[in-house]
């Protein structure tokens, strides 16, 4: 059996380097520099883009924004539903009280993880503001939350999936469209 492919691929490497690239001068200019800011990705992939902005923003300023990965994996909404979420640990290692978060996931869609990882970072402390970057906003918004900074508005339907893949997580860089029931169809997994 042939393996399962993505419908299309909508960001390679390079664009996917050039989104973070324009997203970190676009935080450097919102902020007037990175003096009080921290980045913090959401566990999996949003650390691994989150690393990336940091090390895009040090280039602009020379210096290196704080960096912290957030579990949200006990704040999800369907916490109750999952047999045993995996748990990975945050890792906040500053004090986030007064300080400008930029809170980093790979795919904006419903908003629920955003809303629960705002719940996770509220119990480290108060920060100054918490402003959103993402990779992808596909839509289909179920919360009032929006994101700003995005790579790519992507408008999908909901038989859609919207992958970010990223090293070394996965074995190549790209956002890709894949068909959730073609896929079943193909004996892949979602």
């Amino acid at each position: 059996m042939d393996q399962p492919r993505p419908k299309a691929v909508i960001m390679d490497a390079q664009a996917m380097d050039r989104a973070l690239t324009r997203i970190a001068h676009e935080v450097v200019e919102r902020n007037e520099g990175a003096d009080d800011l921290a980045v913090v990705g959401i566990i999996r992939r949003g650390e691994t883009l989150a690393n990336r902005l940091v090390d895009e923003i040090e280039k602009i300023v020379g210096t290196r924004p704080q960096i912290g990965s957030l579990d949200i994996s006990f704040y999800r909404d369907d916490v109750m539903r999952t047999i045993s979420p995996v748990l990975h640990g945050s890792n906040i290692p500053f004090d986030i009280d007064d300080t400008r978060i930029v809170l980093v996931d790979d795919v904006l869609y419903t908003g629920r993880t955003v809303r629960s990882a705002l719940d996770a970072l509220m119990d480290y402390g108060r920060p100054k503001c918490v402003q959103l970057a993402v990779m992808v906003d596909r839509g289909h918004r179920e919360l009032p939350i929006r994101a700003d900074y995005v790579g790519k508005n992507v408008p999908s339907s909901h038989e859609e999936d919207v992958r970010v893949c990223i090293r070394p997580l996965d074995d190549h860089d790209a956002v890709e469209i894949w068909d959730i029931e073609a896929e079943k169809n193909a004996g892949g997994a979602n």
